[in-house]
C-alpha cells in the first residue's frame, strides 16, 4: 500500500507528464497554422493548403485528447488535493475558470470553423477563426501558469480564518495574478512548445527528404516535405537560441526567489563561490546517482558558470547551499539531473539549428544523410526537454505546494486512505498509458496517409458543402 501523499503526488505527476503533450503540440502548432492559412490565403499555392489540412488534423486530434485529459487534472485538485483547493481555492479557482470560460470556449467555438469552413466562410472570416483558435490556445497557457506561477512566487494574499480554517484571501489581484514569475514562465514555455514542434515537424519532414534525396526511394509530394522541412528549421533557428538565452535570465530569478531550488538544481550542498555549471555530467558511482554533490560529479561544464547564472555575470558569486535551508529538501537527485537532461537538450537544440542553417546557407540542406538523421533522432526530445524542465520546476519546489506557505503533505485530501489512492494511480497509469498509445496510432495513421492531394481536396470539399463534415477531418 502507498502511502496517500506519495500515491497523490504519483498520480498528478503522471497525468501532468501525459496531459503537457498535447498542450505542447497544440500551442506550438498555433503559429505554424496561422503562417500556412495566411500564405494559403495570401498566394493560393496548393503546397500551403496542404500543410493548412495536414497539420490541421493533428491539431484537431492533439486539443480533443488535451481537453479531456485536462479536465480530469482539474478534478483531481479536489478528489486528491482537496486541502489544497480549500486553502488556495479563493486565489487558484480563479485562473482556472476563466481559462474555461474564455480560452476555451474561444478556441473550441472557432475551432469548428477553422477545421470545416474553408469553402464557406470569406477569406477574411476564415483568417479571423485562425487566429481565434491560435489566440484561445495560447490564453489557456496564460491562465494555467497564472495559477501554478503564484503558487511558485506567492503575493497579493493574506491569510484569514473563515469557519475555524486558514484560506487565502486575494488582496491585491494585479500582485498575485501578475506576479514576476508568470513572465519568466510563459515565455519559456511557449517558446519551449514553438521548439518542440519544430524539431517534430523538422524530424518527420527529414525523414521523407532522406528517403527521397539519400535512398532514392520516391515519396508522393517531394515537395510538400521539402517545405516542411525548411519552415520547420527557421523555427528551430529563432527559438532554439531563444530557448538558451532566456533560460539564463529565468535561472537568475528562481535563484532570486527560490535560492533553495536553485541549489538543489546545481546540487550545492555547502555555500560556496565559483560554482561550475555542468553542460554534461556523469556520475562516478552509485551514490552520486542518488545524492549528487556538484563538487565530486564528473563532468563538462563551465567553470563558475552556475555562480554566473546565479548572479547575472560574476563568476566569483556565491551560492546558498542546501545545508543552510531549515527542514527537508527538495528530492536533489531528481532535480539535478532532470535540470542537466534539460540544459544538455537545449545547447544540442541550438547546435542542431546552426547546421541545419549552415547547409542550407551551402545549398546542401536536402542532401546532408548525417543532418537527416539528426533530425529524426531529435524529433521527440523537445517534449522530453518540456517534460523535465516541469519535473525541474515541480519537484524543486518541494516539500511546498504554495512555496513558504502550504506543504504538500497538509494539500492532500484529508479523508484520502493509501488504499484508495494506490488504487486510483493505478487506474490512471492504465487509462493514461493506453491513451497515449491510442493518441499515437491515430498520429501515426494520420502521417502515413499523407498530405491531401489535388483530387483529395476536391472530394473534401465537396463533401464539406453536402454534409457539412470533412471527410479527411
Amino acid at each position: 500500500m502507498v502511502d496517500p501523499v506519495i500515491a497523490s503526488r504519483l498520480q498528478f505527476a503522471l497525468t501532468t507528464i501525459v496531459h503537457i503533450i498535447f498542450p505542447v503540440v497544440s500551442m506550438g502548432l498555433a503559429p505554424f497554422l496561422l503562417y500556412f492559412t495566411w500564405k494559403d490565403i495570401r498566394t493560393g499555392n496548393p503546397v500551403y493548403e496542404q500543410l493548412r489540412r495536414f497539420w490541421t488534423r493533428i491539431f484537431a486530434v492533439s486539443f480533443v485528447v488535451g481537453t479531456v485529459t485536462g479536465i480530469v487534472l482539474e478534478f483531481e485538485f479536489g478528489t486528491n488535493f482537496a486541502a489544497f483547493a480549500t486553502t488556495a481555492g479563493p486565489l487558484f479557482g480563479g485562473p482556472l475558470a476563466v481559462e474555461g470560460m474564455m480560452a476555451f470556449m474561444l478556441e473550441a467555438t472557432f475551432l469548428g470553423v477553422f477545421v470545416y469552413g474553408r469553402e464557406r466562410v470569406g477569406d477574411v472570416l476564415y483568417m479571423i477563426s485562425a487566429v481565434a483558435v491560435g489566440l484561445g490556445t495560447w490564453l489557456s497557457a496564460v491562465w494555467i501558469l497564472i495559477a501554478n506561477s503564484w503558487m511558485q512566487n506567492p503575493r497579493g494574499f493574506e491569510m484569514v480564518t473563515r469557519n475555524g480554517q486558514q484560506v487565502v484571501h486575494l488582496t491585491d489581484p494585479i500582485a498575485a495574478y501578475l506576479n514576476p514569475r508568470f513572465f519568466w514562465m510563459f515565455v519559456h514555455m511557449q517558446n519551449a512548445a514553438v521548439e518542440s514542434v519544430a524539431l517534430a515537424v523538422s524530424g518527420l519532414a527529414a525523414y521523407f527528404v532522406f528517403r527521397h534525396h539519400v535512398w532514392d526511394n520516391p515519396v508522393d509530394h517531394p515537395e510538400f516535405w521539402e517545405t516542411t522541412l525548411k519552415i520547420g528549421l527557421v523555427a528551430l533557428l529563432i527559438s532554439a537560441p531563444l530557448q538558451v538565452l532566456h533560460g539564463d535570465m529565468y535561472a537568475r530569478h528562481v535563484y532570486e526567489t527560490q535560492p533553495q531550488k536553485f541549489a538543489a538544481m546545481e546540487a550545492v550542498w555547502e555555500t560556496d563561490s565559483y560554482v561550475p555549471e555542468y553542460l554534461f555530467a556523469v556520475p562516478t558511482s552509485v551514490s552520486d546517482i542518488l545524492d549528487p554533490r556538484a563538487k565530486e560529479i564528473f563532468g563538462i561544464g563551465i567553470p563558475g558558470g552556475a555562480s554566473w547564472l546565479a548572479s547575472g555575470g560574476d563568476p566569483q558569486a556565491t551560492i546558498r547551499g542546501l545545508e543552510e535551508f531549515e527542514g527537508p529538501q527538495p528530492p536533489v537527485a531528481i532535480v539535478f539531473w532532470s535540470f542537466r537532461i534539460m540544459v544538455a537538450l537545449g545547447f544540442w537544440f541550438v547546435l542542431l539549428a546552426f547546421w541545419g542553417g549552415y547547409r542550407w546557407f551551402r545549398g546542401e540542406l536536402l542532401e546532408d544523410d548525417l543532418l537527416h538523421k539528426a533530425l529524426m533522432a531529435s524529433s521527440p526530445l523537445g517534449v522530453v526537454a518540456v517534460e523535465v524542465g516541469w519535473v525541474v520546476t515541480e519537484v524543486g519546489r518541494q516539500p511546498w505546494i504554495i512555496q513558504g506557505v502550504m506543504k504538500t503533505s497538509s494539500g492532500v485530501s484529508p479523508g484520502l486512505t493509501g488504499a484508495e489512492a494506490t488504487a486510483t494511480l493505478a487506474g490512471f497509469a492504465a487509462l493514461y498509458l493506453g491513451l497515449l498509445a491510442l493518441y499515437g496510432y491515430v498520429v501515426a495513421r494520420l502521417i502515413r496517409a499523407g498530405p491531401p492531394t489535388g483530387a483529395d481536396l476536391v472530394t473534401t470539399e465537396s463533401a464539406e458543402s453536402t454534409t457539412g463534415v470533412g471527410a479527411d477531418d
